[in-house]
């Protein structure tokens, strides 16, 4: 049995109070290491809201001044994914655990930046694929890594969503070139596959994309198909469509896996079909909701459920997974700071394939993804 160990106190910096500042917030709030709460948001309206739903002790539009609080000993990093990179580099500089909402940047140069950063200034930081704290997910990574199915040869994944999180994305952005199905979305779903195969390398990938639906009307991408080829031959294969239509019931994943090994198979479904909700007038509730949804698969909304006024599931878990690992030190499954750069990498792989409609030798760096779509 092994012994308890000691726990310090924590003062929560919440910079960013949008959906995900407000989850993890509650969850803090109900944490006994954490003694201290504040938030850093710019707009007005939103902050006071959040901190007044998470008793929060300080709020303040300037993150920076959040960051000065002799109180603060632990940062979580929830801006919107095109701003993470200022807040990260400040913290830095207080040498404070970090939780960073994936991804660590939106371009490679930027990721490997602040990855670089990161690892002079010598602090612990994780970044939320959040996805990795659902129990399939956990119980499929430990038959692989016990060696059940012996050498892995082949992984299949495809996740379906429907449109409402491409349609909130482009419209959030004043270039959606800089967005894509695979780098928004489909990177939790990578993010599963490359953990199941973390001691492999990949070499090459190859990958299409379609824009008919959300194309003409934003300039997007609807769905992304390819493949990654390793070094041992392995395969992993992976799609993602997020232009499925709006009564599509996933609220946003949808997704399947299957794992082939040379002495094994493990298939999960994660599509959340066993629990359907049908009403007669649409929910106020749930990511966008939009009165066309009468149908939603429960579950399928990747921070979790509600349950009297309290976040459960993978995005409770996994704060409170780091919250334990900051107050006392304990080992966590969290995607480290290189596994998010390498999984940006990819996507952004997938991305430059598509357009180049050719395969890409792996890895690429941000020198190469500029070069070649320049045609270089």
């Amino acid at each position: 049995m092994a012994r308890a160990k000691s726990s310090k106190k924590i003062g929560l910096a919440i910079i960013g109070a949008g959906r995900v500042g407000l989850f993890r917030g509650d969850t803090a709030m109900r944490h006994p290491a954490v003694e201290w709460i504040g938030i850093a948001e710019k707009n007005h309206n939103r902050g006071h809201f959040v901190a007044e739903k998470i008793g929060a002790d300080f709020i303040t539009q300037d993150y920076k001044e959040l960051l000065k609080r002799p109180e603060v000993n632990a940062v979580i990093i929830a801006t919107d994914e095109h701003l993470h990179v200022a807040p990260i580099l400040d913290a830095l500089a207080y040498g404070m655990p970090l939780l960073i909402e994936k991804p660590l940047a939106t371009t490679l140069a930027d990721s490997a930046k602040v990855m670089a950063a990161i690892e002079q200034a010598g602090v612990d930081a994780i970044v939320g694929y959040t996805q990795r704290f659902r129990r399939n997910w956990m119980g499929a990574k430990e038959k692989v890594a016990s060696g059940a199915l012996g050498d892995v040869t082949l992984v299949t994944s495809r996740a379906f969503m429907n449109r409402l999180v491409a349609i909130d994305n482009y419209k959030r952005t004043n270039d959606p070139k800089s967005i894509s199905p695979m780098v928004i979305s489909g990177t939790h779903a990578l993010d599963i596959a490359m953990w199941y195969l973390e001691a492999k390398t990949p070499v090459e990938l190859y990958a299409r994309s379609i824009d008919k639906v959300l194309g003409p009307l934003y300039g997007g991408i609807d769905a992304t198909a390819g493949m990654i080829m390793f070094s041992d031959g392995c395969i992993l294969h992976t799609n993602i469509s997020w232009a499925l239509p709006v009564t599509w019931p996933g609220a946003v994943y949808s997704l399947e896996v299957g794992i082939v090994g040379t002495e094994g198979v493990l298939t999960i479904d994660d599509t959340h079909r066993d629990m359907v909700l049908a009403v007669s007038a649409p929910q106020e509730e749930g990511y966008n909701p939009d009165k066309r949804r009468l149908v939603d698969f429960m579950g399928s909304y990747p921070p979790g459920d509600w349950l009297d006024g309290e976040l459960i599931g993978p995005m409770a878990e996994e704060t409170n997974s780091w919250l334990n690992r900051v107050a006392t030190g304990q080992k966590t499954h969290a995607a480290t700071v290189k596994e998010a750069h390498n999984r940006l990498m990819l996507t952004k792989a997938f991305d430059l394939s598509a357009k180049l409609r050719k395969p890409v030798d792996l890895p690429i760096d941000a020198e190469l993804e500029e070069r070649l779509l320049r045609g270089v």
